[in-house]
């Protein structure tokens, strides 16, 4: 996702990926309203629609309810995609856009001086660039390297997981997981496609090196013991475990170097926010890092990278924490678990979980003023077609009702559109590439002192 933003504004971008082949392990499942929003205004929604299956919004920690009506945003749903999916796809956008993708390239060190990095693959290769960003996970090479800290706390619980067959016939199976997961939230056999089911089965206890892969034959121990069955599952497709470690980077940048994805936070998948908490980290990052290589960044815009983006990972480490305690089987957990089910009838309730978990919540300290600052715009329909398709550039836009205002001075990096939305009551919007407001009024000595701040100085 990094290599495609960066891409969009012309940054030689080289992909560096340590496994010779994409993985066959489908750890994320889906994409959530925002992230689904990014891909809309990067004009990608298409393909991912075409793959994926929409499912409705709605529930905390496995609490099953109705989602809040209405709310901000004109994609009210979780868009089921493997992440296999979501890899390729962005895969293909990147090199699409020129981006280059060395697979079988593991990095083993780095270096940086006041001009840029020197990374150090397996190979005894050496690669000169201006910046580098670890996306590399959990285990982070870079971050390690890096000596950055990564406080939290370590795996408590491990779960098995992988895709297989099974003889079991479907209602048998459907039959056991509605009573196993009565007590076991943590627990789930269910078809993925092409004939197979994703096995997701509490360990036994937590392994020293969750990188080696469980055997079939632990899983069925598992299966046999939590589920009384092992549904006869056999012909693995992949096989792997996870655990409910919580833990966030001290710094997300380091000079040249920054971290972005797993490789900045990690925490339980309850919830599913992983995968989409590391996109839009992403898509924060990409166009101020493009900035700071083209030379108009203002002063401080790629160090509010991690401003912005590291108190978020902090609130959905500690959202997803608090799932996972939800979905303890001791007696106090259930009780609190009981009394969040009662409050989350209430709308007010109900709406802040749902905004929580979809990051439609997000917003950024851009200052004060009105309550759009700081928050994404969602998709408003315009007398000429919508706002996300005017996104696609990946570039600064003024949505200007007046048609009074100007970007002069700025053109080359912020678009501007005259028209008209009955969805928005406000007479214009400086919205920043990854669709955040910065401004909000009428007035064109305000928002010329306003642009610089995110813009850069004027141009002629």
């Amino acid at each position: 996702m990094l290599a495609g933003e960066l891409r969009l504004h012309g940054v030689r971008t080289l992909v560096v990926e340590r496994d010779a082949e994409p993985t066959r392990d489908v750890r994320a499942l889906g994409l959530h309203v925002r992230s689904i929003e990014i891909m809309d205004q990067r004009g990608l929604l298409d393909r991912f629609l075409a793959l994926g299956r929409r499912y409705p919004l709605g529930g905390f920690a496995g609490i099953s309810k109705p989602p809040p009506d209405p709310l901000d945003t004109a994609h009210p749903y979780v868009l089921g995609i493997p992440q296999t999916a979501t890899d390729r796809l962005l895969a293909e956008r990147a090199t699409e856009l020129g981006a280059e993708i060395r697979r079988g390239c593991a990095l083993v060190g780095l270096d940086q001086d006041d001009s840029g990095v020197t990374a150090e693959l397996a190979d005894g290769t050496q690669l000169r660039s201006r910046y580098l960003v670890g996306c590399d996970g959990g285990r982070s090479a870079v971050r390690r390297l890096l000596g950055v800290g990564f406080p939290g706390e370590p795996a408590r619980r491990e779960w098995l997981t992988g895709e297989m067959e099974l003889t079991a016939p479907p209602d048998e199976v459907a039959a056991v997981v509605t009573a196993v997961r009565e007590t076991q939230k943590g627990f789930g056999v269910g078809p993925s496609g092409a004939g197979l089911y994703r096995v997701v089965v509490p360990a036994e206890g937590v392994t020293e090196d969750r990188s080696i892969a469980p055997t079939l034959e632990e899983v069925r121990q598992r299966l046999r013991i939590v589920a009384g069955t092992d549904f006869g599952v056999h012909t693995p497709r992949w096989l792997s475990r996870f655990g409910d470690a919580t833990r966030l980077a001290e710094r997300y940048r380091t000079g040249r170097v920054l971290l972005a994805g797993d490789a900045a936070h990690v925490h339980p998948p309850t919830g599913g926010q992983g995968l989409n908490l590391g996109i839009q980290d992403v898509v924060n990052l990409g166009w101020k890092l493009a900035a700071e290589v083209d030379g108009w960044a203002p002063d401080g815009l790629l160090d509010s990278y991690h401003t912005e983006r590291h108190p978020v990972a902090a609130d959905v480490l500690d959202t997803t924490r608090a799932q996972a305690e939800l979905l303890s089987t001791e007696p106090g957990p259930q009780a609190v678990r009981r009394l969040v089910a009662e409050l989350m009838d209430l709308e007010e309730v109900n709406r802040y979980l749902v905004e929580k978990v979809t990051a439609i919540g997000v917003r950024y300290d851009v200052g004060a003023g009105h309550d759009l600052l700081g928050r994404r715009l969602r998709d408003v329909r315009l007398t000429r077609g919508r706002l996300y398709e005017l996104m696609h550039r990946g570039r600064g836009l003024l949505l200007d009702r007046t048609g009074r205002l100007s970007v002069a001075g700025w053109a080359d990096r912020v678009d501007h559109v005259v028209d008209v939305s009955g969805e928005l009551d406000v007479p214009a919007v400086l919205l920043r590439p990854d669709g955040h407001v910065v401004w909000v009024g009428d007035d064109q000595a305000a928002l010329r002192d306003r642009l610089p701040a995110w813009f850069g100085a004027p141009v002629g």
